[in-house]
Parts: C-alpha cells; structure tokens; sequence
C-alpha cells in the first residue's frame, strides 16, 4: 500500500551531533554539516526536513529520525556522517512511500539495515 500523495514524512536530523569528537570553534559539528548537504537535496513531496537538537546519541556517530504520524512506525538511525547523505536520502523516501513506516527489511539502504538505534511503534497501534 502507498502512502497517500498528502500523507507528511518528518525526517528529523540532529544538528548537535559530533560523532564523538571534540568540539572546535568556528567549524560545524558533523551533524549540522550532514543537514546542510541534506538541505541540498532534492526531496519528494511530503517529505519535510526538520533540524533538532540532541538525540542523545552523541559518541555514536549523527543520528536522524523518521516519522509519519500516528499510524506509522517511527525509526531512529545512527552511525551517520556527513557522507551518507544519499543513504538518509534514499531510507527517507522509501520510508515515505510506505502507508505504515514499514519499508520491508532487504529494501532499505544497507546503513539502516545494521544501524536502526530504535524502532518505535505507532500511537495508533491496532486492537
């Protein structure tokens, strides 16, 4: 089933991440800088890029969220770095053609496949 074409996907990135490492004056923390090559991206519709502050998963490399409302499983992924942008890119939009978040587990990027840091389901969970 196919999401429908007004159906919003939240690809949430967190800006503060520093993958671990120290953090130096006047340079941007790696998290900002994979938002920023995020932000330079062609996205399909619906799809909306938020910054956020601390995912409390700082030594762990950026993180990122997916979520789409109260029917659908909401993913966080880590271990990211400003290069895996096409990753994110390419896991944000499967996610969104998705009715319930579930995108099957051999047609997500290989990088989301081994670094899902949680899985949460929907608000609406059926009886």
């Amino acid at each position: 089933m196919r999401v429908s074409d007004t159906a919003e996907t939240e690809l949430l990135v967190c800006t503060t991440c520093r993958m671990g490492l120290p953090v130096v004056d006047g340079e941007r923390r790696p998290g900002a800088q994979l938002f920023a090559e995020l932000q330079a991206m062609n996205w399909p519709e619906g799809v909306i890029l938020k910054a956020v502050e601390c995912l409390s998963n700082c030594d762990s490399g950026c993180s990122v969220v997916l979520r789409g409302g109260p029917a659908r499983w909401t993913y966080v992924y880590g271990r990211l770095d400003p290069g895996k942008a096409e990753t994110v890119h390419e896991g944000a939009s499967r996610y969104h053609a998705t009715a319930d978040g579930l995108v099957p587990w051999r047609e997500r990027p290989e990088h989301f496949r081994k670094n899902c840091i949680a899985r949460i389901p929907p608000l609406e969970t059926p009886a």
